[in-house]
């Protein structure tokens, strides 16, 4: 035994000096300023605070910060500073020493970082359902101080989603859902293209095993057509480019499988319908780099003379970059083959920065002080944004996740303001958004707008292109119907702030006016009292019940004090809460009955097992009607407050809410069915409208695949029609027969099912 353990420590103790080597070596390859002492001595540290440590998989646990080091160091091209915190990320989380601990031997920098990591961490969370948006929000807070914080979480993260399979099913669901949900959005708005993609991909790998390897097996199987495509097309391309002497490559780019599924789901496509699988970069490099620009479109000029160039399909993102600093040339061309191809023109800074992100152009000062480059402003506006949340707790933390999510990771449009000044927005923002975003003095006393120089209400969607002019009133005040009116983070924020604070004002004033009441009418004043009168007047909430009197929508008179003093306390009122409570105790009554039927969740229950749906227990789960699973969807579990258990896609948009907010709840879920039950499914088609379509398509439905249609709608118009069956079925795999033979029929042009 004692040679087994030596030869298996000797084989561990080989495998971390390997592993360090690897990442020494890549710190010594970059161009960042060589401190491996610093490095090594991080090294040893953490090695020894982890010591006899293992990871799920079994392996050394040091083998985890040496690979979050690693991509720190090689994949998003971080320095000393992040490297050395990478390595000492879970020290203090995970071991006795503290962060001043930290700070005495590495300095306050480090320390800092690992500080801000620490406050991040942890995998499972509370019961409570803002715990992972309270960290998110923690995330964020360490973020605005450092941005190598967050860096560092997200490599943590990319090598906890490449090490998942040791993690068991309902966990695996928990950490891809958050990743896909947070994380993947997060690296993309940092310009983290690759990391960004690889979360992805990964993430659905794990949520979607089965439809995740079809994919991989159809590209691998169309990837010699796919080259074949590439060569033909880029040749007179090559031809061209070398009579300009630019110095260049060109590369291909294949869509990853989780883009091409996301694709088919939100477009109802299948995979051979999906046009843009490949897509061909040219990098260059300028002779000049302020030339840069004029290269870009003099590259774009000579290939369209080679291809006829799509009209609507031109993206400059050089004149105008995209937030996270990505920078190309978008352009699509009708290839030789009759295919769209789109091309992606960048310079060499400009692919490296798409690739690593900003992390590009960060060179820290190795020290005390870390400094930002000068490419800052946009990161800079970032964080000012996330500051500008932070500022106004939410009362619920889930909606801040929404509104964060919704505002950072929002693709741009552009407005210019009455000067000319450029501002960038989300997509979907209002007039309203524009006058909050300048200030909050102006979004609250706003009016209305001017357009392009016309009248326009507070609700006007903007474009991009198009010059604001905000106008305000000083007797304008804020208002609840406003928060329908906005779609940026900030401006509902600030409304919600404004009129939380115009609430408190309120109710202070209403508690004020019944106090006050109450003692003009020898009632002693408590919230006993109160709650009597809110009853009376059918308001639930305390707060609520002082706001309406402080606004005058409730006034105070001789009937609540007869109300308090019971001399007609049997009036009309009095019975409707108890007639609607008999009605509903009738409604309770029913639905304890059925619900006698549900599974109910014991103590100790274990959760790493999965469940399996069958015949014979299906009435045992919740089956909400936000996605409608069928047996054959990839679902999961969910344990709700009742302690029911509810089955949902797991590519359901409820679903990715509860494995980013209650990740310990989460169950693996199986079908276990055997074509006994049937359920409903809804198919859309179109195609050319011609005598006997119906016919062909009853027969495939009715006689060659049995199956009972419920329900059919057609309409025509101008010789095409669409239409919508609604048909029972046992599973996904009858409904895939079912459109695969609708799809044999003449003049059929599209059969998708709606989900």
């Amino acid at each position: 035994m004692d040679d087994e353990q030596k030869l298996r420590e000797q084989a561990d103790e080989k495998l971390i000096n390997d592993a360090f080597q690897h990442l020494l070596d890549s710190y010594l390859a970059s161009r960042h300023r060589k401190k491996e002492d610093l490095i090594t001595k991080a090294f040893n540290f953490a090695r020894q605070a982890h010591k006899g440590v293992r990871r799920l998989s079994g392996e050394p646990y040091i083998m985890h910060p040496i690979a979050v080091a690693q991509i720190a160091c090689e994949e998003v091209g971080l320095g000393s500073t992040s490297i050395c915190a990478a390595l000492l990320h879970d020290v203090v989380e995970d071991t006795d020493y503290t962060v001043e601990d930290i700070e005495n031997i590495f300095g306050p920098k480090i320390a800092q970082i690992v500080d801000g990591l620490t406050k991040i961490s942890g995998g499972i969370f509370g019961e409570q359902a803002s715990a992972q948006a309270e960290n998110f929000k923690k995330l964020l807070l360490t973020m605005s101080e450092d941005i190598r914080v967050i860096l560092i979480k997200i490599c943590d993260r990319l090598h906890n989603m490449r090490t998942l399979q040791s993690q068991p099913a309902n966990k695996q669901y928990k950490i891809a859902g958050e990743t896909l949900y947070i994380y993947a959005p997060l690296s993309n708005r940092l310009g983290l293209y690759k990391i960004k993609s690889e979360l992805e991909d990964l993430s659905f790998k794990y949520e979607h095993p089965d439809e995740y390897a079809a994919i991989e097996r159809k590209l691998a199987s169309t990837q010699a057509a796919r080259h074949e495509l590439f060569d033909t097309f880029k040749a007179p391309i090559e031809e061209s480019l070398n009579e300009m002497g630019i110095k260049y490559k060109i590369k291909e780019r294949i869509k990853t499988p989780y883009s091409i599924w996301h694709k088919m789901q939100t477009k109802h496509v299948s995979f051979e319908e999906i046009y843009d699988i490949l897509a061909v970069r040219i990098i260059f490099t300028p002779q000049k780099r302020e030339e840069e620009t004029n290269e870009c479109f003099n590259i774009y000029v000579a290939i369209s003379k080679i291809y006829k160039s799509h009209p609507d399909r031109l993206r400059d993102w050089i004149s105008h970059p995209k937030a996270n600093g990505y920078q190309a040339l978008h352009v699509t061309l009708m290839s030789k083959q009759g295919r769209w191809i789109e091309v992606q023109i960048r310079s060499d800074r400009m692919d490296e920065i798409a690739e690593q992100g900003f992390a590009a152009h960060w060179k820290y000062k190795e020290g005390e002080d870390a400094e930002y480059s000068e490419d800052q402003s946009e990161l800079d506006d970032w964080l000012r944004t996330i500051k500008e949340i932070l500022d106004d707790p939410q009362p619920d933390a889930m909606d801040f996740l929404d509104a964060v999510k919704m505002n950072l990771f929002a693709s741009e449009i552009f407005v210019f303001t009455p000067k000319g000044e450029i501002r960038t927005m989300p997509t979907g923002s209002t007039a309203l958004d524009f006058a909050f975003s300048i200030h909050t003095f102006l979004g609250s006393h706003c009016i209305g707008a001017k357009v392009n120089h016309k009248l326009v209400p507070l609700s006007h969607k903007l474009q991009s292109g198009d010059q604001v002019e905000i106008l305000t009133s000083k007797a304008q005040h804020v208002q609840p119907a406003w928060i329908n009116y906005v779609s940026s983070a900030k401006a509902k924020a600030k409304i919600q702030s404004i009129l939380r604070r115009d609430g408190r004002e309120l109710q202070k004033a209403g508690e004020e006016k019944i106090t006050e009441f109450l003692a003009d009418n020898g009632i002693a004043y408590s919230l006993e009292v109160v709650d009597s009168l809110a009853m009376f007047h059918d308001i639930n909430r305390r707060e609520d019940f002082f706001q309406a009197v402080g606004e005058k929508t409730i006034l105070l008179s001789e009937k609540d004090i007869d109300e308090l003093k019971g001399k007609k306390g049997k009036g009309w009122r009095k019975f409707v809460p108890f007639i609607g409570k008999g009605k509903d105790s009738k409604k309770a009554t029913a639905g304890n009955n059925d619900q006698q039927q549900l599974f109910i969740v014991p103590e100790k229950f274990n959760r790493k097992k999965p469940i399996f749906v069958s015949d014979t227990n299906i009435q045992q789960y919740v089956f909400p009607s936000c996605c409608h699973p069928i047996p054959g969807d990839d679902i999961l579990g969910f344990i709700d407050n009742k302690h029911q258990i509810e089955i949902h896609k797991r590519a359901c948009p409820v679903a990715d809410k509860l494995k980013t907010s209650y990740g310990n709840r989460i169950l693996d879920a199986k079908w276990d069915m055997h074509k006994k039950l049937y359920f409903d499914a809804t198919i859309r088609l179109a195609g050319i409208d011609r005598i006997g379509m119906l016919r062909d398509m009853a027969e495939v439905i009715s006689n060659l695949m049995n199956v009972n249609m419920r329900k059919l709608t057609i309409t025509t118009n101008e010789g095409v029609f669409e239409g919508v069956i609604d048909i029972r079925i046992h599973d996904r795999d009858d409904l895939k027969d079912i459109i695969n033979n609708l799809k044999k029929i003449p003049d059929l042009q599209d059969v998708t099912q709606i989900m």
